[in-house]
């Protein structure tokens, strides 16, 4: 019998409410996505916004202050003082969400003292749920359907822990649809020549690191910008899964609630 937090039970119903509410707009065939760049012009849509006012009124009975992509900005002499809080991405993969490709995330993580303790992320379209707490593992349920609202004893009852052994040969580098580069292309390179064959898979959003976690890929490299609220739910399921997000040194391991929100570069794998 699972005997999760009730934080992690409120993510997976928040993540949940959520999904079905992005999914509401991205299925209605008279919506108008609303599409607005931001300051670093990346795109927001309305269903980003509809999702991030869903889980910060969900998650605001907790007493735990949440930073969020889309909520308001807080000076960092009032987040600085705060030993755990919510990291939330209510729409991950806005492009791909945009793109109708169905490779977009609802992501909320919970953060102790800088490391993610526990998570949830969910993939609407596939209705894939990933969900994590540490010291308790993480674990992918298939074909969790936003309408039917089903019941957390159902969810932990069916969930299928992680890593699972996907038996394929040679190494599997999973890489970013959207930024590629010749960083990313010279590490591919370089494991090839160590003599190993190399496939590469591409995906969206935080899937990246959750296939990583689950054994479908063996690494995730990723050297372009990323901000906190992009991989810390990711991170949460990695390490519950036996996998460990490091900076390029290969020892150090991601931290959050810096002052400087923007990550830097990293790869995940098995540790």
């Amino acid at each position: 019998m699972f005997n999760f937090s009730n934080q992690l039970y409120l993510a997976i119903r928040t993540a949940l409410d959520a999904g079905k509410r992005i999914m509401d707009i991205y299925n209605d065939p008279d919506a108008d996505f609303e599409i607005e760049s931001k300051a670093d012009d990346s795109p927001l849509t309305k269903a980003d916004k509809a999702a991030n006012q869903l889980i910060t009124t969900a998650l605001s009975v907790t007493a735990f202050p949440i930073l969020s992509e889309e909520g308001k900005e807080v000076p960092f002499k009032e987040w600085k003082r705060w030993k755990t809080l919510w990291i939330v991405d209510p729409l991950d993969g806005t492009k791909e969400f945009i793109k109708k490709n169905g490779e977009f995330t609802v992501n909320i993580a919970l953060v102790t003292n800088g490391v993610p303790v526990l998570s949830v992320i969910y993939v609407p379209v596939r209705k894939e749920l990933y969900f994590a707490e540490e010291n308790k593992g993480a674990y992918k349920l298939a074909e969790v359907d936003y309408s039917m609202q089903p019941s957390i004893d159902e969810i932990c009852a069916k969930a299928m822990r992680l890593p699972v052994s996907s038996g394929h040969q040679g190494v599997v580098v999973v890489a970013s649809r959207s930024h590629m580069n010749d960083e990313t292309r010279a590490m591919i390179e370089n494991l090839r020549k160590q003599g190993q064959p190399v496939t590469m898979i591409s995906s969206g959003s935080s899937l990246k690191i959750c296939l990583v976690a689950e054994g479908s890929a063996d690494i995730y490299p990723r050297f372009a910008p990323t901000m906190e609220w992009d991989t810390a739910a990711g991170h949460a399921i990695a390490r519950a899964a036996g996998c460990e997000m490091y900076q390029t040194d290969g020892k150090t391991p991601m931290r959050y609630n810096k002052e400087n929100l923007l990550n830097p570069w990293f790869v995940v794998k098995p540790v």
